[in-house]
């Protein structure tokens, strides 16, 4: 216990009041900032759409799924 006495004198000596105060409520905002996204739910994302122009292979697929005959 003794010890971690003797490193907040030496950090305080070494950053200074402010600088500690600063970087615990910087710390205090980044925890705060994180159980906030863990409580959120995860944005949907946008269904796939099809693309407007498709390749000869992938329209062949397509009808030979549907039961049309080749050309």
């Amino acid at each position: 216990m003794f010890e971690l006495l003797i490193i907040g004198v030496v950090l305080l000596l070494v950053f200074g009041a402010g600088k500690i105060r600063g970087a615990g409520s910087d710390l205090g905002a980044a925890v705060k900032g994180f159980r906030k996204g863990l409580k959120e739910p995860k944005p949907q994302r946008p269904p796939q759409t099809e693309p407007d122009a498709e390749f000869p292979e992938v329209l062949a697929a397509k009808e030979r799924a549907n039961g049309k005959p080749d050309a």
